[in-house]
């Protein structure tokens, strides 16, 4: 496996257990301008959250959280990158929701974040435990499809592709690339229709 491969990840759990959270929800469109993803985190879920005080991702003992617990349908909507991104640079490093709208799954993948499906019954049992004692970790494997948290224990799902590209690490599209620079710039070297025109060298 890669460096980059993943294949659990152990963290706390912050619960939001609620159906067709959108795109938009998780990160409004005002903050789309941006020219890096860095800072993003701060603003995931700002509409929601200047609109309640219980919002869950301004709880405190939620602060530090990695899990994700989520609902039905969850990022439906626009297929903008920045959703995910919100997460991640938040904290999140995992996701697990009873189902995920197929664009928003795919770029979560894309960066490395799993994203995991429970029964919704299970879901609620990590939800309570989550609210219940926010400081004890939930540990999400992907090899054994499993959800820990104390004494619970729940099976999830991750489709074959995406499960294996996580767990090799051959999610980073890029990574992989940049890893090849050498053996794409002499593969170049011999393409007659690279040689005739100057090209840069790939960093």
């Amino acid at each position: 496996m890669s460096d980059s491969s993943i294949t659990s990840i152990t963290g706390t759990a912050i619960p939001l257990l609620l159906d067709d959270i959108d795109t938009d929800r998780i990160i409004p469109a005002r903050y789309l301008r941006c020219v890096t993803f860095d800072g993003l985190g701060e603003h995931a879920f700002r509409d929601d959250r200047e609109s309640r005080d219980d919002h869950p991702f301004d709880h405190p003992h939620h602060a530090d959280a990695e899990v994700l617990i989520a609902g039905r349908n969850f990022g439906c909507g626009s297929s903008r990158e920045h959703a995910p991104q919100s997460l991640m640079h938040w904290g999140i490093d995992v996701i697990v929701a009873e189902s995920f709208a197929e664009i928003f799954f795919g770029n979560c993948t894309s960066l490395g974040i799993p994203c995991v499906t429970a029964a919704r019954a299970d879901l609620k049992k990590l939800e309570e435990f989550a609210k219940a004692s926010p400081k004890t970790e939930f540990t999400v494997d992907l090899e054994t499809l499993t959800v820990k948290a104390g004494d619970i224990e729940v099976s999830c799902h991750m489709p074959d592709g995406p499960r294996k590209a996580l767990m090799t690490g051959q999610y980073d599209a890029l990574g992989q690339l940049l890893e090849t620079a050498d053996d794409i710039e002499e593969t170049a070297q011999t393409l007659p229709y690279m040689t005739n025109f100057a090209h840069p060298t790939v960093s």
